[in-house]
C-alpha cells in the first residue's frame, strides 16, 4: 500500500542526493557556462531560451530571473533574456503553418543574432524542435547551452557547453534545471554589478 509520509521522505531524500551529484559532477560545466553568460551580456548580447512542457515553464522562470533580478540586494539594470515560449499566437501559428518541429528555429531565425546565446532545456535532449533551434542557431553564430538529463541524449551533440543532471527521473532533473539556472543567474548578477 502507498505510504504518503515514506514517499515524501524519499522524494526530499533522492532530491538531496542528486544535487549532491550535480554539485560533484557539473560544477566545472556550471562555471563555463556562467563565463558564456557574463561575457555575452558585457557584450551586449541576449540570452534565449526554449524547452517544451515543464521545461518551457522553466524557461519561463529563468528568463524572468535575468530580466526582472534574483539578488534583491543589488540594484542592477535588466539582463536581456527572452524565454521564446511564452507567445501562444507565436506557438500555435507555427505549429499549424510550418510545423510544431520548426517553432523554436523559426524564433532563432527571427529574434538571435551573433554573439547571443540560446539555452535549450530538455530533460531527455532529444526534443527535435530544440534541435532544430540549435541548428539554426550555429548558423547564425549563437551559442548553444543544453540543460540536459541523464546521458544528454541527441541535444548534447549539438551543444557548445552542456549541463547534464546526473538522474534519468524526469521530476528531480527539472528541479536542478531550476536550481542550476538560479546558480547561473546569480553568478551573472553578482561578477557583473555586485559592488566591491
Amino acid at each position: 500500500m502507498f505510504d504518503s509520509r515514506i514517499f515524501i521522505k524519499e522524494s526530499l531524500i533522492e532530491s538531496s542526493e542528486i544535487k549532491l551529484n550535480v554539485l560533484k559532477h557539473c560544477s566545472e560545466d556550471i562555471l563555463k557556462v556562467a563565463k558564456i553568460f557574463i561575457s555575452a551580456v558585457k557584450n551586449g548580447n541576449k540570452l534565449l531560451f526554449c524547452g517544451n512542457g515543464g521545461s518551457a515553464a522553466d524557461c519561463q522562470h529563468i528568463a524572468t530571473e535575468f530580466m526582472i533580478r534574483l539578488s534583491h540586494d543589488i540594484a542592477r539594470p535588466a539582463i536581456p533574456a527572452i524565454a521564446i515560449t511564452t507567445d501562444s499566437s507565436n506557438l500555435t501559428a507555427g505549429g499549424n503553418d510550418i510545423g510544431f518541429e520548426n517553432i523554436f528555429s523559426r524564433n532563432v531565425e527571427g529574434l538571435g543574432n551573433k554573439g547571443d546565446v540560446l539555452i535549450g532545456i530538455s530533460t531527455s535532449g532529444n526534443s527535435v524542435n530544440i534541435i532544430r533551434a540549435f541548428e539554426k542557431a550555429k548558423e547564425k553564430g549563437i551559442t548553444c547551452i543544453g540543460f540536459l538529463g541523464n546521458d544528454g541524449g541527441k541535444l548534447i551533440s549539438y551543444s557548445d557547453y552542456s549541463i547534464c543532471i546526473p538522474s534519468i527521473n524526469v521530476q528531480r532533473i527539472q528541479e536542478c534545471h531550476i536550481t542550476v539556472g538560479h546558480i547561473l543567474c546569480e553568478i551573472t548578477e553578482r561578477v557583473l554589478y555586485e559592488k566591491a
